[in-house]
C-alpha cells in the first residue's frame, strides 16, 4: 500500500465510510502502537515514535484544536510505525515471531429496550419479531422493520391482548446501559431514548394535556397541538412544548438537568422559577436547587448521541467516561494521578471501545479494558 492509498483509507475511516475489511486494517494500525517487545522494533524506537506522535498532537494552551485534527496530524506517524512492523514481518531471511496479545474489547451499544405494559407485563423489544405487539387502551402497538415502536389508533385486531379504553393506561419504555430506542407516541410525536433512560406515557392521550415522564436522556420531536399542551416531567421540572424539537439530559450522575432547544419554543419550569427558551439555547437546573440558568448551546453536540456520535467540546475525562460507561455498559475506575486534559471532537458510536480509547489516548491519558471495566491510567 502506497502512502497516498493509506491517506485515502484513513480519510474514509474518519468519515465512517470504511468496509469491514478496511476498518479492521485501520484498527490494526492503532494496535501496532502496542506491539510486544519481541518484534524487531526496539523499545527506544517505539518510545521515539510515541514521543514524535505526542509532540505532533500536544495540546496548545492558547487554542485547543479539534481531536480529529490532532488524529489527522498523527496519522502519518501511526502509518509509518505500522509499515515498519509489516515490512519486518515480510522481509526475506530469518524472522522473529511477532507476539501480540489482543486486548479485551467492548462492543458498542445498540437497539435494546423493555416495554412495560399497564398490567406489569414486560416485553423485551429487541427479542421480538416485527409486527403487532399488543393493544393498550385503544392503541395498537407495532414494532416496525427499522426497529421502532409505533403507537397508533387500533382498528380492532382480534387475537391481541386489549384493555379497556375507559381509563388512562400508562406504558413505560426503558433502555438499559448499552441500549437505545425510537418511539412514535399516539399523537405522532417522535421520541429517541439514549442509554439508561426511560419514558412513561399514556397509550392514548385524552383530556386537555399530553403528559409524559422521563429519566436519563431523551430527544423529542413533538407534534404541536395548542389545544393539548405536551408536558414532560423530569426530576422536579416541567418542560412544556410550545411546538418544538428539544433534548433533555437528566442523568443522575450529571448533576444538572439540561434542556436544549433546536426548533420552536419550550417553557422550562422548576418549583421556584420558569423561563422560555428560543432555538439554540440550553437551560440548566442544578439537581439540588431550583435556579434555572440559560446559555447559548452547541445543539449538534447536545444531540450527537441521536446522530450516532460521541461529540465533545473541551470535555474533561470524567465527562467522556460517563458517556462511555453508559454506552459500552461498563464501570470506570481511575488509577493514579490522571493528567488534566480537554477532549474535543467526534467519534462514531459504532466504534469498538478499544479503538475509541486508542483515539482518546492521543491526549496523553491511557486506558486498560479488564473484566467489563475501563481503567483510566496516567
Amino acid at each position: 500500500m502506497q502512502q497516498h492509498e493509506a491517506n485515502v483509507l484513513w480519510t474514509k475511516f474518519l468519515a465512517g465510510q470504511c468496509t469491514d475489511e478496511e476498518r479492521l486494517l485501520v484498527e490494526s494500525w492503532f494496535h501496532h502502537l502496542n506491539i510486544d517487545e519481541e518484534i524487531d522494533l526496539s523499545e527506544s524506537e517505539i518510545d521515539t515514535s510515541h514521543q514524535k506522535m505526542w509532540e505532533a498532537v500536544r495540546p496548545v494552551e492558547a487554542k485547543i484544536k479539534p481531536l480529529w485534527h490532532r488524529i489527522a496530524i498523527a496519522a502519518s506517524v501511526i502509518i509509518c510505525l505500522s509499515f515498519a512492523a509489516i515490512y519486518y514481518l515480510h522481509k526475506p531471511g530469518p524472522q522473529k515471531q511477532m507476539v501480540y496479545n489482543k486486548p479485551q474489547d467492548l462492543l458498542p451499544g445498540g437497539n435494546k429496550a423493555i416495554l412495560t405494559l399497564s398490567n406489569g407485563k414486560k416485553i423485551v423489544l429487541n427479542n421480538i419479531k416485527n409486527g403487532n405487539v399488543a393493544v393498550q387502551a385503544g392503541a395498537q402497538i407495532v414494532k416496525t422493520q427499522n426497529g421502532q415502536l409505533v403507537y397508533s389508533l387500533n382498528n380492532t385486531n382480534p387475537g391481541l391482548p386489549a384493555e379497556s379504553a375507559g381509563s388512562l393506561t400508562y406504558n413505560t419504555i426503558t433502555t438499559p446501559r448499552g441500549g437505545q430506542w425510537q418511539l412514535t407516541l399516539p399523537d405522532g410525536s417522535r421520541v429517541w431514548l439514549n442509554a439508561a433512560s426511560s419514558i412513561t406515557f399514556p397509550a392514548m392521550f385524552s383530556g386537555q394535556n399530553r403528559n409524559v415522564k422521563i429519566t436519563g436522556e431523551v430527544y423529542f420531536e413533538v407534534v404541536h397541538n395548542a389545544a393539548k399542551p405536551f408536558n414532560v416531567t423530569v426530576g422536579g421540572l416541567t418542560i412544556e412544548d410550545l411546538g418544538t424539537h428539544f433534548n433533555i439530559n437528566a442523568y443522575d450522575d450529571e448533576g444538572s438537568i439540561k434542556t436544549t432547544l433546536l426548533e420552536g419554543s419550550v417553557k422550562v419550569s422548576s418549583r421556584a422559577a420558569s423561563t422560555t427558551l428560543i432555538p439554540g439555547q440550553q437551560s440548566s437546573v442544578d439537581q439540588n436547587s431550583d435556579k434555572i440558568y440559560v446559555k447559548n448551546a452547541d445543539v449538534d453536540e447536545a444531540i450527537s448521541w441521536k446522530n450516532g456520535l460521541f461529540q465533545f467540546d473541551r470535555a474533561d475525562i470524567k465527562t467522556v467516561m460517563r458517556e462511555f460507561a453508559r454506552w459500552y455498559d461498563v464501570n470506570v475506575q481511575y488509577s493514579g494521578k490522571i493528567p488534566v486534559r480537554a477532549f474535543s471532537g467526534s467519534i462514531d458510536r459504532n466504534t469498538k471501545a478499544s479503538v475509541a480509547l486508542q483515539i482518546l489516548s492521543i491526549q496523553g491519558v491511557h486506558f486498560q479494558i479488564k473484566d467489563k471495566q475501563i481503567i483510566v491510567l496516567p
